[in-house]
């Protein structure tokens, strides 16, 4: 399952405000903000990928 965020907003500005706030929660840029047909702007944010952890033991899902 992939995890997107979205934020709509009625002009270009009003689209980047919500996204950088996006962005100071640590979520990355899918998508920059866009106009859409008769919906105003979208952009769309992602959680960051981290690297798989290596050498400090096993995983969360060994039992």
């Amino acid at each position: 399952m992939a995890l997107r965020f979205t934020v709509q907003g009625d002009d270009e500005q009003e689209t980047a405000a919500g996204l950088a706030l996006l962005l100071s929660l640590g979520l990355a840029v899918r998508m920059p903000p866009r106009e859409t047909v008769g919906n105003g702007w979208m952009a769309r944010a992602v959680p960051r990928m981290t690297k798989a952890r290596t050498g400090d033991g096993p995983g969360p899902s060994v039992g």
